[in-house]
């Protein structure tokens, strides 16, 4: 019998403190729910189509994709992620693992990774979560996987002037060379991830037999400037904002520069 995979504790620890479900309601995580919304809008075929949402946390897409009128499923390996996602309307939400999927091969027209990714430091998980979404999609259907990039974290603890913290600076230049963030221990701002070269990600969705179709870069560089949580507030600031990260969201030079890259697939 083939070994499930399993999560590391200190990263199911991490997200059992409960803070998923705000990161992206409120402060500069917004541009990062809005323009993820808005790329995925794009691509999604018309609703009700199938969405298998892994790694979907409390429901903050699905959430919105079931009222668009998609039949959306939620896979999530943190038990209090599933039983928030469990109550919105319209979502169904249970335990699984990216690497393993509970799910018939082609039975969903469209599976997203927003966050699976993020937690996978080794090269091969990654490719076999991703070959598990191309399994779990039919064919021509959709795979779309969010990374986080590989300087974000540096841009991070600067723009919060942690870096000028001794210890931080040494623990992010170290993750900042090779993409592996560790627990870090208590004093952490994240646990166990991996933070990804934008060109990295190609190869790894063709290795997992999907062609892909493009990538986009979340936040532009806006999500480094002061201001940008008032800016959001305001409907037409907000829309000034948005608008400029989508005029550059697949310039190759500037990739790297957003906090998240979103990279979209179809199976052959």
């Amino acid at each position: 019998m083939t070994q499930l995979p399993s999560v590391r504790e200190e990263i199911l620890a991490y997200y059992a403190q409960g803070k998923e479900d705000a990161r992206l309601r409120r402060g500069v995580g917004r541009l990062e729910f809005w323009r993820t919304q808005e790329v995925l809008r794009r691509h999604l075929p018309e609703p009700p189509a199938r969405v298998l949402d892994v790694g979907g946390g409390t429901g903050v897409h699905a959430e919105w994709l079931a009222r668009d009128g998609y039949t959306v499923e939620l896979i999530d390996p943190v038990p209090l992620h599933v039983e928030q996602a469990d109550r919105l309307p319209g979502v169904s939400a249970r335990r699984g693992d990216a690497r393993a999927l509970p799910a018939d091969d082609g039975a969903y027209d469209v599976v997203l990774m927003l966050g699976p990714l993020y937690h996978l430091p080794e090269r091969a998980d990654r490719v076999r979560a991703l070959a598990e979404a191309r399994r779990a999609v039919r064919p021509g259907g959709l795979v779309a996987a969010a990374t986080i990039n590989r300087y974000a974290g540096l841009h991070d603890v600067l723009r919060e002037e942690r870096y000028f913290n001794p210890l931080q600076r040494a623990r992010t230049d170290a993750y900042a060379t090779d993409g592996r963030h560790g627990s870090g221990g208590e004093d952490a701002l994240f646990t166990t991830a991996y933070f990804a070269d934008p060109a990295e990600i190609p190869d790894e969705f063709t290795d997992a037999g999907l062609v892909p179709v493009g990538q986009y870069g979340l936040e532009g560089a806006a999500w480094l400037m002061g201001g940008v949580e008032e800016w959001l507030d305001d409907p037409d600031r907000r829309e000034a904002v948005l608008a400029a990260t989508r005029r550059i969201e697949s310039e190759p030079t500037l990739l790297g520069i957003s906090g998240h890259l979103l990279s979209v697939g179809r199976r052959a």
